[in-house]
Parts: C-alpha cells; sequence; structure tokens
C-alpha cells in the first residue's frame, strides 16, 4: 500500500513538472513573439520623429523609408488607412506591376499555361500631423519584411520664420512712411510714379514672406513620409484558350481535289477560247491549202 502511494505521489511530481516546463516554454514564446513584433514596429521610429513639450522651436519633419513587405496591394492599404486614421492624406501613390517574363506551354489542343513572372513597388508619399509622426511610423514598421534604408530629419525653422515675420513688420513700416509721402509730396506724376513702384515692390516682398511662412507653418504641423515599397518577385499561372493554327482552317482532301479538278477545268476553258480565237488565220491557212492544190500542181 504504501508502495502504491509513493508510486502515485511521483507520478503527480512528474506531471506537475512537465506542465510548469510547457507553461515556462509558451510564455517565452509568446514573449519572443512579442518582442520580434515590436521590434519590427520600433524599425523605422526615431526620437527625430518625436514632437517635444514645453518648447517654441519649430521642426520640419520628413522621413525617407524604403523596405521590402510581403504582399505590397496589402501593405498599401494598410498604410493608407494608417494615414488616415491619425488625420493625415496620401498625395502621391504610384502602384505598378514590372513583368519580367512571359512563357506560353501548351497543355493540351485547346489550351495553354501563360506563366508570368513580375515584381509589384508602389511609391507613397504621405502628410501627417506632426504630433502623430512616430505613431504612423510604427505601424508602418509592421509592415517591414527588410528594411533597406531610413532616413528621417528635423530641421529647425524657428529663426526662419522669426526672420520672415520681422521683414513683414519692416516691409509694412516702410510701406505706410511711402504712402504717407505720395500723399504729403507727391506732386510730380514722375516722382509719384516712382513712388508707387517702389511700394509695390515691398508689398510683394512682404507677400513673399508671408507665403514663405504660411508654407513653413504647413511643412511644421504636417510631417512629409516618403515610402518606396516593393515584394519578392510572383509568378503567376493561368490557363487561357489555344488559338487555333491556320492549318486548322485548311480544307479536308475532298474539297482540295474538287477545287484541283475544278482549276483544270477553267485552264482547259481558257486553251479552247485561245484556239477559238485564232480561227481567222486556220481559214487562211485552209483557203491556201486548197489554192495551192488546185491551181499551183495544175
Amino acid at each position: 500500500m504504501k508502495t502504491n502511494t509513493k508510486t502515485i505521489f511521483a507520478l503527480l511530481a512528474l506531471g506537475l513538472f512537465f506542465s510548469c516546463k510547457q507553461s515556462e516554454a509558451e510564455e517565452a514564446s509568446d514573449y519572443k513573439s512579442d518582442t520580434s513584433v515590436a521590434s519590427e514596429s520600433k524599425v523605422i521610429s526615431s526620437s527625430a520623429a518625436v514632437e517635444p513639450k514645453n518648447t517654441d522651436r519649430k521642426f520640419v519633419r520628413t522621413a525617407d523609408v524604403r523596405f521590402k513587405v510581403k504582399n505590397v496591394i496589402q501593405s498599401t492599404t494598410k498604410i493608407e488607412d494608417a494615414t488616415t486614421k491619425f488625420g493625415g492624406f496620401v498625395t502621391f501613390t504610384d502602384l505598378e506591376s514590372h513583368i519580367s517574363d512571359i512563357e506560353k506551354t501548351i497543355i493540351s489542343q485547346d489550351s495553354i499555361v501563360e506563366t508570368t513572372k513580375f515584381t509589384v513597388d508602389n511609391s507613397i508619399t504621405i502628410r501627417v500631423p506632426n504630433t502623430q509622426l512616430d505613431t504612423v511610423l510604427k505601424l508602418i514598421g509592421k509592415e517591414v519584411d527588410f528594411l533597406n534604408s531610413r532616413k528621417i530629419s528635423a530641421n529647425d525653422v524657428t529663426l526662419q520664420m522669426l526672420s520672415n515675420t520681422l521683414a513683414q513688420k519692416r516691409s509694412a513700416s516702410t510701406e505706410k512712411r511711402i504712402e504717407k509721402a505720395i500723399d504729403e509730396k507727391g506732386k510730380k506724376l514722375n516722382q509719384v510714379i516712382d513712388a508707387e513702384e517702389n511700394l509695390a515692390t515691398k508689398k510683394e516682398q512682404e507677400d513673399d514672406k508671408t507665403l514663405q511662412n504660411l508654407s513653413l507653418k504647413d511643412q511644421v504641423n504636417f510631417s512629409t513620409i516618403t515610402l518606396e515599397i516593393y515584394q519578392n518577385q510572383t509568378v503567376k499561372h493561368e490557363v487561357i484558350p489555344n488559338e487555333k493554327s491556320i492549318n486548322a482552317y485548311r480544307p479536308n482532301i475532298g474539297w482540295q481535289v474538287w477545287d484541283s479538278f475544278k482549276s483544270g477545268w477553267y485552264i482547259l476553258e481558257k486553251i479552247i477560247s485561245f484556239i477559238v480565237v485564232l480561227w481567222p488565220f486556220g481559214v487562211v491557212g485552209l483557203v491556201s491549202w486548197i489554192g495551192y492544190r488546185k491551181f499551183i500542181k495544175k
């Protein structure tokens, strides 16, 4: 009895030991898979893509990434959906298939297998809010099968925007003085024309600075991501109808014999017609022969 009890306890201990090992292995496997997904999502992320908090600096952020995916069409759809989800928009996409080879193999009298080898790639340009740039890059990173290159830049344009603003203020002040001078002192036509041209130049310069600042603000608020994605070469097999050759339209032997008989008859008709055409020469010959025998022999 004691021996049976010890055996049961030993079996229970072994069962608990193996179950613990199995759960540890499953946890390790889940951890590895989570780690691989996290590493893929962070492969194109960067601290340069993070919007700094509590700062007055203005950064223009851009990202240029080239990588391989498993399926270009599916990855394109996911990238576009992620862009729209976080308030961005697609400004350019060029999805294209490049055929490298086409082979046709006859498998039956009326069927051909067409084998097409091709690659698919896409060039995508998207704009996303600067606060969501790193988030979108992490989502795009989940589609990466092999990373070729990644370039992320954050250009500080704070001083450039300040310079444009100061130039606008100076130009506005100069415009007011010129307008006042025209109203008070501009009497001669030439002086008025010169002053007006100078005023127009100043306003044009102010407009240029205004447009530059608006463009910079747009680039600061919306970051630009340029993607080049591609996939491995794909082979597609398709069964297509076998178009008949010219021999399939040739008539059978009976029709060919009948056509030959008709052709021979047509030739015989032409020969008879040719002989009939020569009947005047026959009449002249016959008359000559009769005259020869009747008169010359005597």
